[in-house]
């Protein structure tokens, strides 16, 4: 994809986020789960490191593996990436309704309730649907969506590479973009 061509997909994204609008009412919804969703937030590990910076909290406190698991032979269990760690369901980061990392919260959390869905846009139920929204952040959204779905293609990539270097023997392993680790 070109350079022109990002910039028209990125062009096309805001026109139709600016035409569904949007205005976040801060009602922390996004960050509970209900209607079908389960609130799982996956975090790269670049998002992991910027909240630990800012919050001071430990990379496991922060995250904990991806809860879905792969059995492989030799008694290894693997898991992909990591989610933000809730709390009775809630986002551990939820205080009332507002986010105590807002400032540097994952971008998936940036973006909702817009997310990439194959080559369209998909809209989560939100309470701020529908809201106007200028045409700077539907841009700054739609340059997030396609951040985003260029950082997730090359931790597909990278874990694709590293998944071969599991290490033999029994255990349970997360498997991301950084490497592997035993849990």
């Amino acid at each position: 994809m070109t350079r022109g061509d990002c910039r028209d997909e990125e062009s096309t994204l805001a026109e139709q986020i600016v035409r569904i609008g949007f205005s976040c009412t801060r009602c922390g919804d996004c960050c509970r789960p209900g209607a079908g969703d389960d609130n799982l937030v996956m975090v790269f590990p670049r998002e992991i490191r910027e909240i630990s910076e800012f919050s001071g909290l430990e990379v496991t406190e922060i995250a904990e593996p991806y809860p879905d698991t792969v059995a492989l032979p030799g008694n290894r269990i693997v898991t992909f990436g990591r989610v933000l760690r809730r709390f009775c369901g809630n986002c551990r980061f939820l205080s009332g309704s507002l986010c105590q990392v807002y400032a540097v919260r994952p971008s998936i959390c940036r973006t909702y309730p817009f997310m990439l869905e194959g080559s369209g846009l998909r809209v989560y139920p939100c309470r701020g649907l529908g809201k106007p929204i200028s045409r700077e952040d539907a841009v700054r959204i739609a340059r997030d969506l396609l951040t985003r779905r260029a950082e997730e293609e090359e931790e597909i990539r990278r874990i694709q590479a590293v998944f071969p270097t599991i290490p033999p023997g029994p255990g349970r392993f997360i498997v991301d973009a950084e490497g592997v680790c035993r849990q």
